[in-house]
C-alpha cells in the first residue's frame, strides 16, 4: 500500500472516545453508543512500557469490523517499531507511538503510513516537545498525553498545554502539518481550556461513556471546544 498524504486542514474538533472508559464486554454496542464520533480512540497497552494491560490487534482487527469510525490506535507498548504496522496493516486509520518507546521513530512513522495509516507522536507529560519539533514533519499527528500514560479517570495536568502552544503556533505558520491531539482528563471542565491551547482532536472516555448519552455527551464537547477555540468551529 502506498504511503498515506498528510492529513488536510481541519475546520471543527475532532472528537475522539476512548474505549478504555467503555464496557469491553459489550465493545461493539458501546461503538455503535458514540454515533457522530470523528474518531474511536482505542489504548493499546503491554504492562511494559505502562503498568496496565489491555487490548491487542486481534481485538482491534474485530473492532474493526464492527464500525465505520475511524480508528485512532495509541500504542503505549515497547518495540513499535515490530507492532505499530500491523495495526496500520489491519486498516487502523491513525496509529501512534511514544516517542519515549524508540530510538528510531522517523522509521517506524514512515513503516506505519507505507502500510496504509496516519503515522503518529506521543509524548508524555514530563517529556518536553523540542527535541522532537524537527522529526515531526514525518507525522500526521501529535498526541500531547495530559495525565501519565496507563490508567483512565486521572487528573488533567495543564502545564502540558504550553507544548500544545509551541505545536500550534508551528502548524499555524506552515511549518508543521501535525493534527494536535491530546488524551487525558478530557471533561466538560477541562475541554475549553484546551481548545483555547490550539488542540485540535480531544480524547474524552468517562465524559463520554460516563454519560446517559454517549452520543449527545460528544456533539456536547464538540460544541464547548468549537465555542473556545481560536482556530476552529
Amino acid at each position: 500500500m502506498s504511503e498515506v498524504t498528510s492529513l488536510p486542514n481541519l475546520r471543527n474538533p475532532l472528537i475522539a472516545p476512548s474505549i478504555l472508559a467503555a464496557d469491553f464486554a459489550r465493545l461493539a454496542d458501546e461503538m455503535a453508543a458514540i454515533e457522530g464520533a470523528d474518531w474511536v480512540h482505542v489504548d493499546v497497552m503491554d504492562a511494559h512500557f505502562v503498568p496496565n494491560l489491555t487490548l491487542g490487534l486481534p481485538v482491534v482487527q474485530s473492532l474493526l469490523a464492527a464500525t465505520d469510525i475511524p480508528m485512532d490506535c495509541h500504542l503505549m507498548i515497547e518495540d513499535p517499531a515490530r507492532w505499530a504496522p500491523p495495526y496500520a496493516e489491519a486498516g487502523a486509520y491513525n496509529v501512534t507511538f511514544h516517542a519515549e518507546a524508540t530510538d528510531d521513530p522517523i522509521s517506524v512513522a514512515r513503516d506505519i503510513r507505507a502500510a496504509g495509516a496516519r503515522a503518529g507522536l506521543s509524548i508524555k507529560p514530563g517529556t518536553p516537545i523540542e527535541p522532537y519539533l524537527e522529526i515531526l514533519r514525518d507525522f500526521d499527528t501529535l498526541l500531547v498525553m495530559s495525565v501519565e500514560p496507563g490508567f483512565g479517570g486521572q487528573s488533567f495536568i495543564p502545564e502540558v498545554l504550553a507544548k500544545v502552544g509551541t505545536a500550534r503556533r508551528l502548524v499555524d505558520s506552515g511549518e508543521l502539518t501535525v493534527v494536535v491531539e491530546i488524551d487525558g482528563g478530557i471533561s466538560a471542565d477541562t475541554i475549553e481550556m484546551a481548545a483555547e491551547a490550539g488542540v485540535d482532536c480531544f480524547v474524552a472516555g468517562s465524559a463520554v461513556y460516563g454519560a446517559d448519552d454517549p452520543a449527545a455527551a460528544v456533539a456536547a464537547l464538540r460544541r464547548a471546544a468549537a465555542a473556545a477555540s481560536p482556530h476552529l468551529g
